[in-house]
């Protein structure tokens, strides 16, 4: 995805809580509806984990759309 206005109205949807992070909740519910990604909170915070380039175990959308731009 090349679109930063896309990826920032993702991220939105993502971020259900409106507090400017991912969490790993967040991201497993993401996930769930978007169909056959049924992962454990576990599995999503291993994914969070590894695109979290501050240590916070959450993603804020600079780290989200430093994963989304690779």
């Amino acid at each position: 995805m090349a679109d930063i206005d896309e990826a920032r109205k993702q991220f939105e949807r993502i971020d259900t809580d409106g507090d400017g992070v991912i969490t790993a909740a967040e991201f497993k519910t993401a996930l769930a509806q978007g169909g056959d990604w049924n992962v454990t909170e576990s599995v999503a915070e291993v994914i969070i984990k590894s695109r979290d380039l501050n240590g916070d175990e959450v993603l804020d959308f600079d780290e989200f759309w430093a994963y989304l731009s690779k």
